[in-house]
């Protein structure tokens, strides 16, 4: 009996400790610095950078952010975010751009927030105002450095690969979409103002039908009045000849 036990106590041993070999050996799973969802073409938005820390003894405490500068943008406002300070850099641009009657000269290059901390296990966002968004591409790059506190540096730059195989370090890519087609928003507008006419139709036969109802009942009012008139005029007449029969 303590024979059996003891060789349980073993298997239950030597079964924990290759579980804990196979959770050691998956490690933790990949994360990239990266841009969730998509954005309009030719339009403004809202985007965030998601950045994961992804080590188990340090803290990520920079970022460095570089945009495209094959399609510069107008708009760049980053968003505050507590606890990191943030840099805006600008640049001339050699083909200035026109957007709503204005020439813009220069133009965001480059935003690095610094000064916090993103734990190990955790992940921040760094929301930016973008616009106006390029008609003529895709996609946008932002390629970022990731800053650790042990002063190790991770370059988010490579560009994605052909067949859509994942770089090792992908840099963070905005999709962007065509933009959506307002007609759905008139076809609601008409379908408002045919309900609209519809009601309106409707208050206008139910007026009708009150006036025609009201017109009857006129009408009926005054062929009673006629009638009791006409046997009113008969009565009296029946009894003057009546009268006129009892005296002779």
């Amino acid at each position: 009996m303590n024979t059996n036990s003891a060789r349980l106590r073993r298997l239950s041993v030597i079964g924990s400790l290759a579980v804990g070999t196979v959770v050691l050996l998956a490690g933790p799973a990949s994360a990239h610095v990266s841009i969730p969802g998509a954005a309009e073409k030719g339009g403004y938005g809202t985007i965030a950078l998601k950045v994961p820390n992804e080590k188990d003894d340090a803290s990520t405490v920079k970022l460095e952010v570089t945009l495209d500068p094959k399609h510069p943008l107008s708009s760049v406002m980053p968003q505050p975010v507590p606890g990191w300070d943030v840099k805006v850099e600008k640049s001339k641009l050699d083909k200035p751009l026109k957007t709503h009657g204005k020439t813009i000269t220069e133009a965001v290059t480059k935003i690095t927030w610094s000064g916090g901390k993103i734990e190990p296990g955790q992940f921040q966002q760094f929301p930016l105002s973008v616009g106006q968004l390029p008609t003529d591409a895709d996609e946008l790059v932002f390629k970022a450095l990731q800053t650790y506190s042990d002063d190790e540096v991770v370059r988010w730059i490579d560009p994605s690969k052909p067949g859509g195989h994942e770089a090792e370090h992908p840099a963070p890519t905005l999709k962007l979409v065509e933009k959506t087609s307002p007609d759905h928003h008139d076809k609601n507008a008409k379908s408002d103002k045919n309900s609209d006419a519809e009601d309106d139709k409707g208050e206008a036969t139910a007026s009708g039908s009150d006036s025609g109802d009201k017109d009857a009942s006129d009408t009926t009012a005054r062929v009673l009045g006629i009638v009791g008139i006409v046997v009113g005029v008969a009565g009296a007449a029946f009894g003057i000849v009546a009268g006129r029969r009892r005296n002779a």
